[in-house]
């Protein structure tokens, strides 16, 4: 993997892609080594060729060369200098010519058939690199001379290369670089110098080599990040976790239900009593209540009643298309169904697979079920839809602001007005205050009720580790409740304290109010009975918006289930297509087999030989007979082929319209979904339908020379 992605890092050789390919090599390199540190203590145990030592350690040295050689491309687009570059070039054929020795001693490996030719090109090339840039170097010190030899040297690896690997323009552009500095060369040394060239290079001091690709030891993880396999458990246990999961929603649903309904207990009983507007509109009428002035706020804040009508507009969208795709996998499993009873009846004893309605009645009580919550939630949207054409107006008043507000107000005084002392109303207010803690306290307790998150994964690996076997039910029944131990208190003091609450306000309401207010209901347009229908708005709003936002995330959630429920419905529905397939060629081949065999077909007729022979005109190239000699019987033509007897009907040959004899091999079901496994398996074809053995039939007519024998000598 390390190498691949080495490779592929090179697409235009900037820096950051030539230090990522780099350290790629260098790491598959150390990777290698590893492997092969491993593979010699297998215990005895005979590795196989890609395993073997050798292999490694060639895998290892090529992915050093290969590392080494992109340092040689990095320095020389860095303008190095030429000194470095030889010695870096260097090193790069030293490791190639150490790959390519190993190689080619190892036979029990097969590499790929351009390896060697590919590494002894670059073994060569590097040589050619190497003295290319020493030759810039002795020119640079007039060593004329050796500068030549160098160069013809070059020259020559260069072409070596090309040659062994049969890459025509390998190393091409420093062919034709040496090959004009060469020129240069021998010109100034005819001209200014007379240097003696060296006639061979044994004599002139080898490059020296600078090695700077290492194998990267191998790191404990590779992956720093979180491990993929971390998660990884047996089935058992991944159910019980599912299900163990399922009874935590249930609870947290519980709870979170019974501090909603307690919320709207007391928000009726508060809108009932007009608190706490009517504490705040006890002075001038033209003024709007500072506790629905916050409430409107926070309705805009939200987008209004605009934003409101749009998000549950859009719901029936989201039912549409979770109904059409249970209605597109309910027709696919009655279109199969149908098709399968058609065979059934037509075919009867013959048609010998399961029934699709013993198959695909796990499919249609998941479909029922599914229907069944799409009809259920319809409902709920019905309510929701009900809910909001109700508070209407309200909720476009609160929509509107504090001007809104003011306009939507009477300016009567049919407000009640309290009648009780300062110290009553002073204590009302501090329980208006301890009512709106309370709905904090509750906002927060919910939200930590709906993250609660305990280990179960450990748990019943332990129980499964232990047992064998995991009891899911009681497990789970003592993991929930030590889960939920230090919530349960706090809902149910919660509960307590709205109890305590709702019996201090009705009676600090009366003492100041009187026993009659929130009782009289007859003036609908009093200013007390507007300021009620806005708090009902907002109350209404506010879990309108709770109503939608859990509406449209149950919709796309449903529609992940039902996609995932569609692609089972395809995947079974083309498997008994696939069998029904395979099962009709069956038949149809059973029942020509049986057909042909109970038929007969008619003996060919018997050749009619022409009485008068051919003579020597007739048929120039025959011998001719003897006298006395009894004329042989001709054939009845000459030139053409004979006619054929009539194989068409002949005993033991097949029909002209059958299939030819091979074997038909039995396509198995989607590895992906398998429907069949609590069925009876389905009775497989079998593998060989040879045709009958044919008779050997005399050859007919006979061959020319046994009718007409050649004369005897003379």
């Amino acid at each position: 993997m390390q190498s691949q992605l080495g490779s592929a890092s090179r697409i235009s050789d900037t820096d950051e892609e030539l230090k990522a390919a780099a350290k790629m090599f260098q790491s598959a390199s150390g990777i290698f080594a590893q492997l092969r540190s491993a593979a010699s203590v297998m215990g005895g145990q005979e590795p196989t060729p890609d395993l073997n030592a050798t292999a490694l350690t060639v895998l290892s040295t090529l992915m050093l060369a290969q590392a080494q050689e992109i340092f040689v491309h990095k320095a020389i687009q860095d303008k190095m200098k030429d000194a470095i570059i030889a010695k870096l070039a260097m090193q790069a054929e030293d490791l190639y010519a150490e790959t390519l020795q190993v190689m080619q001693k190892e036979t029990k490996v097969y590499w790929e058939k351009d390896w060697l030719s590919t590494i002894a090109g670059k073994q060569a090339g590097f040589i050619g690199l190497a003295n290319y840039f020493q030759s810039n170097v002795c020119a640079s010190k007039k060593q004329i001379g050796e500068q030549i030899g160098r160069l013809n040297l070059c020259i020559d690896q260069l072409k070596q290369a090309q040659s062994r690997s049969g890459i025509q323009n390998l190393f091409i552009d420093y062919s034709n670089k040496a090959n004009r500095l060469l020129t240069e060369a021998k010109k100034d040394n005819d001209f200014i110098y007379h240097e003696r060239v060296p006639e061979s290079m044994t004599t002139v001091e080898k490059v020296a080599s600078a090695r700077i690709a290492k194998p990267t030891p191998v790191p404990s993880k590779f992956h720093t990040g979180k491990d993929l396999f971390e998660d990884l458990v047996p089935v058992p246990v991944h159910q019980a976790m599912a299900s163990c999961d399922v009874r935590r929603t249930e609870m947290v649903n519980s709870r979170v239900g019974q501090l909603r309904d307690a919320s709207q207990l007391l928000n009726s009983i508060l809108v009932s009593l007009n608190l706490p507007a009517a504490l705040e509109d006890q002075g001038s009428l033209s003024s709007v209540p500072q506790s629905l002035i916050d409430k409107a706020r926070m309705v805009q804040d939200q987008g209004g009643v605009g934003q409101l009508q749009r998000a549950i507009s859009e719901l029936p969208e989201l039912v549409q298309r979770n109904k059409e795709l249970l209605d597109e996998a309910d027709r696919l499993l009655r279109e199969e169904e149908e098709s399968d009873q058609q065979l059934r009846g037509q075919l009867k004893e013959k048609w010998t697979r399961t029934a699709s309605d013993k198959l695909n009645s796990t499919f249609k009580q998941n479909a029922a079920k599914y229907r069944m919550i799409i009809n259920n939630a319809l409902v709920a949207d019905g309510v929701v839809k009900g809910k909001l054409s109700q508070h209407r107006e309200a909720m476009e008043a609160l929509s509107g602001g504090e001007s809104a507000l003011a306009n939507r107000l009477p300016k009567d005084s049919s407000s009640h007005k309290g009648t009780g002392s300062a110290n009553a109303k002073e204590e009302l207010k501090q329980l208006m205050r301890a009512v709106e803690s309370l709905k904090a306290e509750r906002e927060s307790l919910e939200s930590k009720l709906k993250t609660i998150t305990f280990d179960l994964k450990t748990p019943f690996l332990r129980a499964l580790a232990q047992d064998g076997a995991i009891n899911e039910a009681v497990l789970s029944v003592e993991l929930l409740g030590n889960a939920f131990s230090i919530y349960d208190p706090a809902v149910k003091s919660s509960i307590e304290k709205q109890e305590e609450l709702i019996a201090a306000i009705q009676q600090k309401n009366g003492e100041y109010f009187g026993r009659g207010h929130g009782v009289d209901q007859v003036d609908a347009n009093s200013r007390d009975n507007v300021m009620r229908q806005l708090a009902e708005g907002f109350d209404a709003f506010t879990d309108l918006q709770s109503n939608v936002r859990e509406g449209t995330k149950f919709y796309n959630d449903l529609t992940q289930l039902l996609l995932t429920y569609q692609n089972k419905v395809s995947d079974y529905c083309f498997a008994r297509k696939t069998e029904k397939e395979e099962l009709l060629k069956d038949v149809t081949r059973n029942a020509s087999s049986n057909n042909t065999a109970q038929v007969p077909p008619p003996r060919p007729p018997q050749p009619i030989i022409p009485t008068t022979p051919y003579t020597s005109t007739t048929l120039p190239n025959a011998p001719i007979a003897p006298p006395g000699a009894i004329p042989a019987q001709n054939p009845p033509y000459y030139g053409t082929y004979p006619p054929y007897p009539n194989t068409l009907y002949q005993q033991g040959m097949p029909m002209p319209y059958h299939q030819q004899a091979v074997p038909y091999p039995y396509t198995p079901m989607p590895a992906g979904y398998n429907p069949y496994g609590a069925y009876a398996p389905i009775p497989q074809p079998q593998q060989n339908y040879p045709y009958p053995i044919q008779p050997t039939m005399q050859q007919y007519p006979p061959p020319y020379a046994q009718q007409h024998p050649p004369p005897p000598p003379q």
